[in-house]
């Protein structure tokens, strides 16, 4: 049982083991690496207080977050806040850019909104174009219900479900080439080259991170206007034609 001592917990390697779900090893290994701070020895016994905890939940965390120990190293041993920017940063970058949530539909429910049954070729390219993602049980997610209600408008419009996958698929390759080019800049000319050190300066993470959250508003509008543009110049030019034959 772990002891207190002034209010403080004082636990040995075994408890300290028991109570974050590490090895004995690992923790000691940990040590040796300068990622946790020696105990406090008493009669021969190290003793292990919250900052051991703290320390250890922390390198679980950066972890789970898919830092390796070289880079925990390194950030541990740089100035204070670096760890916690960093681990922000790259919980910002892993954000979904945009809060639409995901819908789950049955088999029957797919078949109703987009008209079907359909056959297995159109529904292994509504897989792949990412518009449904099979769970199993004729069960389905839908990644994105706004995409999938402008194809299930078109369908009700009389648009043949081959040709609203056409379009879908056009305009997922074109947005994917216009999220890689902000992706481009934004780590070329924004972000730069991380320091090999492992950027230990906190207001640099701070900067970093404040950049993407700028970056994201700007992406979506950028496309967005950019889109409205170019669906103005293309239905100026095809209503053209069709009044002037």
């Amino acid at each position: 049982m772990a002891s207190q001592a002034n209010g403080a917990t004082r636990l040995t390697i075994d408890q300290l083991a028991q109570r974050t779900g590490m090895t004995v090893r690992n923790i000691r290994a940990h040590q040796s690496r300068g990622l946790l701070p020696p105990p406090v020895v008493e009669a021969r016994t190290g003793y292990y207080a919250d900052e051991h905890l703290a320390r250890i939940k922390l390198i679980q965390e950066m972890q789970a977050e898919g830092f390796n120990l070289k880079a925990i190293e390194r950030l541990i041993e740089g100035s204070s806040g670096a760890v916690e920017e960093a681990l922000g940063f790259k919980r910002a970058v892993l954000t979904p850019f945009g809060d639409e949530e995901p819908e789950y539909i049955t088999q029957e429910e797919l078949d109703e909104r987009l008209g079907g049954p359909y056959d297995d070729k159109v529904a292994r390219k509504a897989v792949k174009l990412g518009l449904i993602r099979p769970l199993g049980d004729d069960r389905y997610e839908v990644p994105s219900p706004t995409l999938f209600r402008a194809g299930e408008e078109l369908i009700r419009q009389g648009v043949p479900i081959d040709h609203v996958l056409a379009v879908a698929d056009r305009v997922l390759r074109h947005a994917s080439s216009v999220a890689d080019a902000f992706v481009r800049v934004f780590v070329d000319d924004v972000l730069g080259p991380l320091p090999a050190d492992g950027a230990h300066d906190p207001a640099d993470w701070a900067r970093k991170r404040d950049a993407l959250e700028r970056l994201r508003p700007l992406a979506s509008d950028a496309l967005l206007a950019a889109f409205k543009l170019k669906m103005t110049s293309a239905a100026e030019r095809r209503f053209s034609k069709v009044l002037d034959s």
